[in-house]
């Protein structure tokens, strides 16, 4: 799904101005012709409405609404089994590049407080009357 969703960038980086190339008709048709007639449908909606039609997925939140997303979907998109949609805003999600091997440091130990002194009780006297 990597290879469907790198074609969806790019196409719409097209869409977008955000790519300049020579032959952007060319290109654009090309890419077009790629992408399943359902999946392209779909993205055409979206930019006919004036959204992009991908929008990456950081720290389980959608870049595009900014709504959290369910893990299981984030899950589906590491595994790399399917695409997926933001149920929010409807735009296909995707993993950035940087985020799909997440650089997992050991955590640092933390400080060793010094033991403390147990506190002695006073001994309480009652007032006799």
């Amino acid at each position: 799904m990597t290879d469907l969703m790198q074609t969806l960038l790019r196409l719409q980086s097209f869409d977008f101005g955000e790519s300049e190339d020579n032959d952007s008709e060319k290109v654009i048709a090309e890419l077009r012709g790629k992408v399943p007639a359902p999946v392209l449908g779909h993205y055409d909606r979206l930019v006919a409405r004036g959204k992009k039609g991908l929008a990456a997925v950081r720290n389980q939140v959608c870049t595009g609404c900014h709504m959290r997303v369910p893990m299981a979907v984030v899950m589906t998109l590491m595994r790399d089994h399917d695409i997926q949609l933001c149920d929010t805003c409807g735009r296909y999600l995707y993993l950035p590049a940087e985020a799909e091997a997440p650089v997992q440091n050991p955590p640092a130990e933390p400080p060793v407080a010094p033991a403390k002194k147990p506190r002695k009780r006073k001994n309480l006297t009652h007032a006799s009357a």
